[in-house]
């Protein structure tokens, strides 16, 4: 018999609707105030908004101007992508997770949809990677950093690092893409979970070995830059302020992701999860989709380039004759 009621009272007079009113399998939902959807729905939408909007100039800016097509900004490039990934796709859907219990977008996309979040959120973690290796090179070594690091390799490194991800997300999230309805108790639903040792291998590879890494790294290259600071040449000087400041802004933007994502690992390590638990989860998902929007927003702080790209961008004098070579490091005073 098809379910022919809307909205009904459950034991706890507390009204509920089918997600699915003419079918007898769908799961239900809880009524909430219509002033609640209103508001969740304009934040959801004027923040995946601006997401997409900012990374698209860090993208344009970065593939237009002759200037900045450097090894690292190509590893921006790449990080960028994967944010503006995060903007169109993640952050509209996990939004909507937070209010809404259904999932009305069919078994597909609900096998395909972790693959996409985890394969980007990945990807953009093994990018800083990256950079942190990037940035420790040219502090380090800066006089044979143009022999070791050029964009040919940085290409290279950004594929690779893609695929990996790719092949890792694939091999965690095997059964649940060949069958995503096995977690599920009706129609409407999109439940993920992992067993034990899958988040203990996920939190030892997207946690304590990029921190292992990156941390170091990063020690390393403030004590380095602070030595040069203090003992080369005027002339030297100058490329190491430019180098440290590099360093630090990229730093800035390695800390924001794993200050966004530490908080996911050590809940999803806590165990005892139960039903009540499915707020906070959606919360904590979130959260780790709103760093895509963060770093545009470091860059337009740190990086004078973005925000003169983002003027021409804006001005529309991209359009103009030989609007790639116009100068986005003019002289400091």
């Amino acid at each position: 018999m098809e379910m022919s009621n809307w909205g009904v009272p459950n034991a706890d007079n507390q009204a509920f609707q089918y997600c699915f009113p003419n079918n007898n399998l769908s799961c239900t939902r809880s009524i909430r105030p219509e002033a609640e959807y209103i508001a969740v729905y304009i934040f959801v939408a004027v923040t995946s908004v601006f997401t997409v909007f900012l990374n698209l100039l860090v993208i344009i800016s970065i593939a237009h101007f002759k200037q900045l097509h450097t090894p690292t900004n190509v590893l921006i490039f790449s990080l960028a992508v994967a944010d503006l990934i995060a903007g169109l796709i993640l952050m509209p859907v996990q939004g909507m997770k937070l209010i809404e219990p259904c999932w009305y977008f069919g078994e597909i996309f609900c096998s395909i949809f972790p693959l996409i979040l985890y394969v980007v959120v990945v990807a953009s973690l093994g990018t800083l990677i990256i950079i942190s290796v990037d940035r420790f090179i040219a502090v380090n070594d800066p006089l044979r950093y143009p022999m070791k690091v050029n964009n040919n390799r940085a290409v290279v490194s950004v594929v690779v690092n893609w695929l990996f991800s790719f092949i890792y997300n694939f091999y965690l999230l095997y059964e649940f893409l060949l069958y995503p309805e096995r977690n599920h108790t009706c129609i409407g639903e999109c439940i993920l979970s992992f067993n034990l040792e899958n988040i203990i291998l996920d939190a030892f590879v997207c946690l304590v070995v990029p921190c292992c890494i990156i941390v170091p790294l990063y020690v390393k290259i403030c004590f380095v830059a602070n030595y040069q600071a203090k003992h080369l040449n005027s002339v030297t000087d100058k490329n190491a302020r430019s180098e440290k400041k590099a360093a630090r802004t990229l730093g800035i933007v390695v800390l924001v992701y794993l200050l966004f994502w530490t908080p996911y690992y050590l809940y999803s390590l806590s165990g005892g999860h139960d039903e009540n638990d499915a707020l906070i989860i959606k919360v904590m998902d979130w959260i780790v989709c709103m760093n895509s929007c963060m770093n545009p927003l470091i860059y337009a702080m740190f990086y004078r380039w973005f925000r003169l790209s983002a003027k021409y961008i804006l001005t529309l004098k991209i359009f103009e004759p030989s609007s790639a070579y116009l100068n986005l490091f003019p002289e400091e005073k």
